[in-house]
C-alpha cells in the first residue's frame, strides 16, 4: 500500500513537472514573438509617415520644383527702368505759358501728337522773320533776274550784276535760316503766337510735370513731359568684381521681382560697363527685358541670375527654408506619396539669401517640403531613437 501510494505521488510530480516545464517553453517563445513584430513596425531610418488626416500635415508646405539653368554666379539685386532707346523726355523749346493741355498720364500718343499749347511771343516773332525773309528772298530774285537778262544784253555792267546775286544769295541765306528755326520749334507758320508741343516718338505718357498756366522756357530742369514704350524696359545691375568675367553680351538672365515672387521673366544682357566703381568695384550691367503684358514698372526692385551659356547644365531652385544641414551636408525632405516624407541628401551648387541652387539630389517636378522641415528632421530623429 505505502508503494502503490508512493508511485502515484511520483507520477503526480513528473506531470507538474512537464506542465511547468511546457509553461516556462510557452513564456519564452511569446517574449521572442514580440521584438519580431516591434522590430516590423519599427519606421525606417530617414523616413516619416503621418496619416493622410494628421494634424501634422497642415502644419508643412509642400511645393513641387522645377529645375532652370543653372546660373554663373550668386543672385544679384537691380533696379527696372525705361529703356532709354525707345524714350522721349520733352521740354518746351521756346518761352512762353502753357493755355491747354490734351493729354494725361497713361494715355497713349502717336508721333507728333500735340501734347499742350504754349502761348509764346518769342514763336510770333520768329514767324515774322520767316514770312520777312521769304519776301525779300522774293524781293532779291526778281532783282536778280532783270540784272541777268541787262547784263546778257550787255546793257549792265558786272559790277552791278554781281552785286544783284550776292544779294539774292544773302536773302536766300536768310530764308533758310528763319525757315530752320521753324523747323526746330517743330512750327510751320500761321499759329499766331500758339506753339504746339509735340511728340517725338509714339508710346504712352509716363509722367507730365506740366499744368495750365505754367510758363515754361527752355532751360527747365525737369521735363515737361516723359513718353516710353513701357513694352521694352532695361534692368541696371550692379555686378561684383569677382563675378564680372563671366558676364557678357548677349547672355540669358533670370529676373525676379517681390511684387512676382513665384515668376521668372527672362531677359539678356545688352551691355556691360567698360570701368568698375572705384568706390562700390562693381561693374554696371544693362539688361534688356520685354514687357508685353506691362506688368513690370519702371523702378521696382529686381533679383537678377546670370544664367550660363550651357543650356543643358540644369539646377533646382528651392527657397532655403527647406534646406536643413546637419554636420557638413545638406538635407531636404521629399515627398514620396501622400504623407510619406524621405529626408535626402542634397549638393547646393549656389547659396543665394532666400533661395538657393542645387545641382545634385533632386529630380525635375519632385515634391519638397519648403516650410516645416525642421519639425519633420526632429520627428525623424525621434524615430531613430
Amino acid at each position: 500500500m505505502s508503494s502503490s501510494s508512493n508511485l502515484v505521488k511520483t507520477a503526480v510530480a513528473a506531470a507538474l513537472i512537464g506542465a511547468a516545464a511546457l509553461g516556462i517553453r510557452h513564456v519564452y517563445a511569446t517574449q521572442e514573438a514580440k521584438p519580431v513584430s516591434a522590430a516590423k513596425d519599427r519606421p525606417q531610418p530617414g523616413i516619416v509617415k503621418f496619416a493622410l488626416n494628421s494634424a501634422q500635415l497642415s502644419s508643412l508646405k509642400i511645393s513641387a520644383i522645377e529645375e532652370i539653368p543653372l546660373p554663373v554666379s550668386d543672385m544679384v539685386n537691380g533696379r527696372i527702368t525705361y529703356d532709354e532707346n525707345v524714350t522721349s523726355r520733352i521740354s518746351s523749346p521756346i518761352l512762353g505759358r502753357v493755355i491747354a493741355l490734351h493729354t494725361e498720364i497713361g494715355e497713349k500718343v502717336r508721333r507728333g501728337a500735340v501734347l499742350a499749347d504754349i502761348d509764346s511771343p518769342d514763336l510770333s516773332t520768329a514767324d515774322a522773320d520767316w514770312r520777312k525773309a521769304q519776301a525779300d528772298e522774293l524781293k532779291k530774285k526778281l532783282a536778280y533776274d532783270r540784272a541777268k537778262i541787262l547784263f546778257d544784253g550787255d546793257v549792265l555792267a558786272r559790277k552791278d550784276y554781281e552785286s544783284a546775286e550776292a544779294d539774292y544769295m544773302q536773302s536766300r541765306a536768310e530764308t533758310r535760316r528763319a525757315q530752320l528755326r521753324m523747323k526746330n520749334l517743330n512750327a510751320s507758320g500761321n499759329e499766331d503766337g500758339r506753339f504746339g508741343l509735340r511728340s517725338p516718338i509714339a508710346g504712352i505718357v509716363a509722367d507730365k510735370q506740366i499744368n495750365p498756366g505754367l510758363e515754361v522756357r527752355p532751360d527747365l530742369p525737369n521735363p515737361l513731359f516723359t513718353v516710353t514704350d513701357l513694352s521694352r524696359l532695361w534692368v541696371i545691375v550692379d555686378v561684383p568684381e569677382q563675378s564680372a568675367a563671366q558676364i557678357h553680351a548677349g547672355q540669358i538672365v533670370s529676373i525676379e521681382t517681390d511684387a512676382y515672387p513665384d515668376q521668372r521673366f527672362n531677359g539678356k544682357v545688352a551691355l556691360v560697363g567698360l570701368a568698375l566703381d572705384p568706390v562700390t568695384r562693381r561693374i554696371q550691367v544693362r539688361c534688356a527685358v520685354k514687357n508685353d503684358d506691362g506688368r513690370l514698372k519702371p523702378e521696382m526692385f529686381a533679383r537678377i541670375s546670370f544664367l550660363a551659356d550651357d543650356s543643358a547644365k540644369k539646377a533646382a531652385q528651392i527657397p532655403n527654408t527647406s534646406i536643413f544641414v546637419e554636420g557638413a551636408y545638406n538635407y531636404v525632405f521629399v515627398e514620396t506619396q501622400p504623407g510619406t516624407f524621405e529626408r535626402r541628401r542634397i549638393n547646393v551648387k549656389i547659396k543665394g539669401y532666400e533661395k538657393s541652387f542645387v545641382d545634385t539630389g533632386l529630380a525635375n517636378g519632385e515634391k519638397i517640403v519648403t516650410e516645416g522641415a525642421f519639425l519633420l528632421n526632429a520627428e525623424a530623429a525621434g524615430n531613430a531613437r
